[in-house]
């Protein structure tokens, strides 16, 4: 009877201890993001080679140096070399449209093209979805389009990796639930703020958003909004719809109402996986489950038709069979709905993100060449595909 008494003494409290560790991970959280980024640090982006410029740009390599050699984009370096910010490559932009807002380098949306939204999602972590949304609206911020970057994800990843940290720099109501939420909602233009990329806004997270999903079911219950759920975020957007020709939302790995309003204010759907067989097994439970909610919502009238909708196979090993197989045997049930390019696994993506910090960011020279420039090669290709997709909707070759 002692004996069952001291171990009833010795279990231990989960909330007071989740609580505990919690705080006390915050606090060296916070220490070590003083450490790494003081007060008064800023993330910044590195200055690109004219390969990567004339890239980026459009263009090729011969023509950017003539451009240069007629007095557009920086000064050469010490050595002679010309390195180019994002802020030269608009410009060079801006002078082979002879200042145009939108032409054929500058490639904002015309008259008559809607503006693109793609939610990224899969109901699993780990499978790329976050790195994903990262790298491609850099990507196509870097190419020249208007980008809209929201984090939907109360973990907040893509908040962090964009510079700011959830727990420091994200106060109440700075998150899309302050433009969203059913008591007292702020303007959606009071929750957006510039990063350190010409081109790309980000709406941040935090915990704050899992606050939607507990008013929600409340909400509903007791009538007070005119406005569904699931209509609120695509009303919101609208608002600002003039100022971005693309909006890409990074939503949480969970299907909540958060990632149902994503769902009917995408016009496209990019869905993250990871080919392994426990993961394609869980992605089999979400589309069954996605399916089934998105009907109801149809019910309801919301939007469950897309301009496109593609698989996109992350953290893949080339050279790993059981992987591969399971690459080739999604393919052949999904056909031309998965991108024909996949992400493949690299330790420079996983050494990047350490530093908070994208392929976009990082310089080449902190890792092996070849390991670097696969994984950018990598990046370009399944970027490259989903700008096609975009350009296809508007029209354009």
């Amino acid at each position: 009877m002692q004996q069952s008494i001291e171990r009833a003494d010795e279990r231990e409290h989960l909330p007071s201890l989740l609580a505990a560790d919690a705080d006390e991970l915050v606090r060296r959280l916070q220490h070590h993001q003083k450490l790494t980024f003081p007060p008064a640090a800023r993330k910044t982006l590195r200055l690109f080679s004219p390969a990567e410029a004339a890239g980026f740009i459009g263009i090729g390599e011969g023509y950017l140096r003539q451009i240069a050699a007629d007095g557009h984009g920086p000064a050469p370096q010490p050595n002679g070399r010309r390195l180019y910010s994002i802020s030269d490559i608009e410009a060079i932009r801006r002078v082979l449209d002879d200042g145009g807002r939108a032409g054929k380098y500058v490639p904002h949306r015309r008259l008559g093209e809607k503006l693109q939204v793609i939610s990224v999602m899969n109901f699993k972590g780990g499978s790329g979805k976050t790195t994903t949304s990262a790298h491609l609206a850099q990507y196509l911020a870097l190419r020249g389009y208007r980008v809209l970057a929201v984090d939907l994800d109360p973990q907040a990843s893509l908040t962090a990796l964009f510079g700011h940290q959830p727990e420091l720099d994200v106060g109440e109501g700075e998150t899309l639930y302050g433009a969203i939420r059913y008591a007292d909602p702020r303007p959606v233009r009071d929750v957006v703020r510039a990063t350190y990329m010409a081109n790309l806004a980000l709406i941040p997270g935090n915990l704050e958003l899992m606050e939607f999903e507990h008013e929600t079911p409340k909400a509903m219950m007791g009538a007070r909004t005119e406005t569904i759920f699931f209509a609120r975020l695509g009303e919101v957007l609208a608002e600002i719809e003039a100022d971005y020709d693309v909006v890409v939302i990074d939503c949480p790995p969970q299907l909540g109402y958060l990632t149902m309003s994503a769902l009917c204010a995408a016009t496209s759907v990019l869905i993250t996986v990871h080919p392994q067989m426990l993961d394609v097994m869980s992605m089999a439970q979400f589309l069954s489950m996605t399916s089934e909610l998105m009907a109801v919502v149809e019910t309801a009238g919301g939007r469950t038709d897309y301009d496109w909708m593609r698989y996109l196979v992350t953290r893949l090993e080339p050279n790993d069979g059981p992987q591969s197989q399971m690459t080739g045997f999604m393919r052949a049930i999904f056909g031309n709905r998965m991108l024909t390019n996949a992400m493949l696994k690299s330790t420079a993506i996983s050494d990047a993100g350490v530093t908070k910090q994208t392929l976009y960011e990082i310089d080449r020279s902190q890792f092996i060449r070849g390991t670097y420039d696969r994984a950018m090669e990598s990046l370009g290709l399944v970027n490259r595909e989903v700008e096609d997709l975009l350009r296809g909707v508007w029209g354009r070759r």
